[in-house]
């Protein structure tokens, strides 16, 4: 892929080429660490951006010099149309770096429509091998769905990388299930830390399992090989280690323990038309009303994100700062966007 020269270049010097949409705020699962756990209202449909609306929002995007989209949610597959959305994002832009987030759990019958479109990469959200672990963790009983998603997109030659968030007295005994899986496939397992979202939800210290404490407890089972940052060939905020005898690798993603603020390189627009230049910002910027608008539209909106970007803050300052609140941001992700 040729890169044309982005126009989105923030005051720290950090130039921005990757956009993460989220498509939906609905998600078929409950998960402790999300709002949706503590009965979040969902979204108008009214409110909600038109696939036609993303889709020119991708165009714009792109015209300023983002070369890479992650389609999240929520649960993106659960949004009615979503594989007829794919295939127009595809065809109008071929070369585009094309990821998807999802749980899996609606995954396998989509799997050969993403492999003719060339999706680049699927980030499977997967914290446990235990059945009553996982409705422990989701409030839901669709783990053989999620497991059986996992293992076809494991055989589906589409590249794929596992989250599971680290969970203290929760999925702290699985490690040898997740380095098993390495053992078996070319995938990355990351474990991310637990982040206090959407006023706290059920984040306590208590259950907060920190990446040098992962690290530890997985050296005690394997072999790790540091991933020299540069040559991990991900791009992303997930440090990466090799496993001795495995054909994947082990990363830990640690927004609270080592902020990744430096290479900090995407902006983030939820399903509702809302621009976050941060994750840890609770500032937004809409535009929903103003790409609805014929006076204003697309081209508003353009300017709205290059305008936008010149506040976009480094993170790790907002986290110090957060230290006495009772959460990291207001938002939960299910309503950021995964």
């Amino acid at each position: 892929m040729i890169r044309s020269v982005s126009r989105l270049v923030d005051p720290h010097g950090r130039t921005v080429r990757y956009l993460r949409l989220s498509v939906t705020d609905r998600c078929n699962l409950r998960c402790l660490y999300c709002a949706h756990a503590l009965g979040m209202t969902f979204i108008p449909h009214e409110n909600i951006l038109s696939y036609e609306e993303m889709l020119q929002l991708v165009a714009a995007a792109v015209d300023l010099g983002i070369d890479k989209v992650r389609l999240t949610g929520g649960e993106p597959f659960a949004r009615k149309g979503f594989s007829g959305f794919l295939e127009r994002l595809r065809a109008a832009h071929p070369e585009l770096d094309l990821r998807i987030t999802t749980n899996a759990t609606l995954l396998t019958p989509h799997l050969q429509l993403l492999r003719d479109i060339g999706v680049n990469a699927l980030n499977i959200s997967f914290d446990t091998f235990r059945q009553e672990t996982f409705r422990q963790i989701t409030g839901s009983s669709l783990y053989h769905e999620a497991e059986k998603g996992l293992q076809a997109a494991l055989a589906s030659g589409i590249r794929v990388k596992i989250n599971a968030v680290a969970l203290k007295g929760v999925n702290d005994g699985e490690l040898p299930a997740f380095l098993e899986l390495l053992s078996l496939h070319p995938v990355d397992v990351r474990f991310i830390e637990y982040m206090p979202l959407g006023g706290r939800g059920r984040w306590t210290e208590g259950n907060f399992w920190s990446a040098p404490r992962v690290l530890e407890a997985v050296g005690r089972l394997a072999r790790l090989t540091p991933v020299p940052a540069g040559q991990d060939g991900h791009g992303g905020p997930a440090r990466l280690y090799e496993v001795e005898g495995a054909q994947g690798r082990f990363g830990v993603i640690t927004p609270l323990s080592n902020h990744f603020c430096g290479s900090c390189n995407r902006l983030r627009v939820t399903s509702d038309g809302r621009l976050r230049t941060c994750l840890f910002s609770d500032v937004e910027y809409p535009f929903r009303d103003m790409l609805r608008d014929p006076a204003q539209g697309i081209v508003a909106v353009s300017g709205l994100i290059t305008s936008a970007l010149a506040d976009k803050p480094l993170g790790y300052k907002l986290l110090q700062n957060r230290r006495e609140q009772s959460a990291v941001i207001a938002r939960g992700m299910s309503s950021i966007g995964g």
